[in-house]
């Protein structure tokens, strides 16, 4: 338990250089499809204030943030594995902690948590193998988790689907959208 507890301080206080994802992250022509397990794009400077929004696509293992209608994130993510789906629905960030341990699995590391339900569903840093593999808990890159966090607040709307992304996150078809990388939320599926 104590080795536990100081590799997630190692974690939490060494920066992680992002490698490629800061590649992706600096205004490549990279879209959301393009990401491999780990990987993700930020810009929160596109939209530095207003409401913010993350929608997670459990079929395509993906979370898209947008804030003032504007996106500005798109994150790999790892979900419930079968026998612990992440359920489906709207959720409201109930909690944040930096450091926090599961209560129910072996007090596992969940850096910049942030509590969806009063049962213990978060979305948290952890490992993405590129599959849903967590116990029902939303996994992002650890960076992406620290990054989302520095930038969420209590109460933020996170919409959990198994469905693509329509409406507001769906794809944009304008080659010069000023998302610097992200073009739209969803990468475009047509041939």
């Amino acid at each position: 338990m104590r080795f536990t507890a100081v590799c997630t301080l190692l974690l939490l206080i060494i920066p992680f250089p992002a490698l490629t994802i800061e590649a992706l992250a600096q205004g490549s022509d990279a879209e959301a499809g393009d990401l491999r397990p780990g990987q993700f794009i930020w810009h929160p400077e596109l939209a530095p204030s207003g409401e913010m929004t993350v929608l997670i696509d459990l079929s395509k293992q993906r979370a898209y943030v947008r804030r003032d209608g504007l996106c500005i994130g798109v994150s790999t993510i790892s979900s419930g594995k079968p026998g612990y789906e992440t359920p489906t629905g709207d959720y409201t960030v109930l909690e944040m902690q930096r450091v926090h341990h599961s209560n129910r699995y072996d007090n596992a590391p969940m850096p910049y948590m942030q509590r969806l339900t009063e049962y213990g569903m978060a979305m948290h840093g952890g490992h993405l193998p590129g599959y849903p593999a967590s116990h029902g808990c939303i996994r992002l890159p650890l960076a992406f988790a620290r990054a989302l966090y520095k930038e969420s607040n209590i109460g933020m709307t996170v919409t959990i689907t198994d469905q693509a992304p329509s409406g507001e996150y769906g794809t944009s078809s304008d080659a010069s959208d000023a998302h610097a990388g992200l073009q739209s939320c969803e990468p475009d599926e047509s041939p």
